[in-house]
């Protein structure tokens, strides 16, 4: 069996809107912006969602040009998503809670001809974990800290 990885952060809530974060020795702090009841004292929950994409498919498009004998000599991903805040807000709304779509432009400089540039992105973006996640149904239980383990 091939060794698994495993990511743990541990979250301490400072206000209704804060929560500071702490990833293996960097500490984030999430917030909302003031237009969202937040005090803006860092990026939202859903702000840090396209940011682990963004940063996923850095990842993986560098590392299957590395296979592909591609030079990427630069890259930059912007990546948007739009959601509906009713149903966060406990509103009444059809809509998903989460994003109705993410779109990620990627712009990158390569020694290869457009069609590979756009198979080396179809190729990271299915093997990008985060993008992975997002796109297929993955199992999320929510429990009471020391709740028993048949409780997840």
């Amino acid at each position: 069996m091939a060794p698994q990885y495993t990511a743990t952060v541990t979250g301490t809530a400072k206000s209704p809107t804060r929560l500071d974060v702490q990833i293996r020795d960097f500490s984030v702090t999430i917030d909302e912006p003031a237009s969202l009841g937040g005090d803006d004292t860092g990026p939202n929950p859903v702000e840090l969602v396209l940011s682990g994409l963004a940063g996923c498919l850095n990842i993986t498009t560098h590392m299957v040009a590395r296979e592909r004998g591609i030079e990427v000599r630069s890259l930059s991903v912007t990546a948007t998503g739009s959601l509906n805040p009713q149903r966060l807000m406990g509103r009444p709304t059809q809509d998903r809670a989460g994003f109705q779509g993410i779109r990620l432009e990627i712009d990158v400089d390569a020694d290869a001809t457009p069609e590979e540039i756009d198979a080396l992105l179809v190729a990271a973006e299915e093997r990008c974990c985060v993008a992975d996640n997002l796109m297929n149904a993955t199992p999320v239980s929510v429990v009471r800290a020391g709740a028993p383990a048949s409780a997840a």
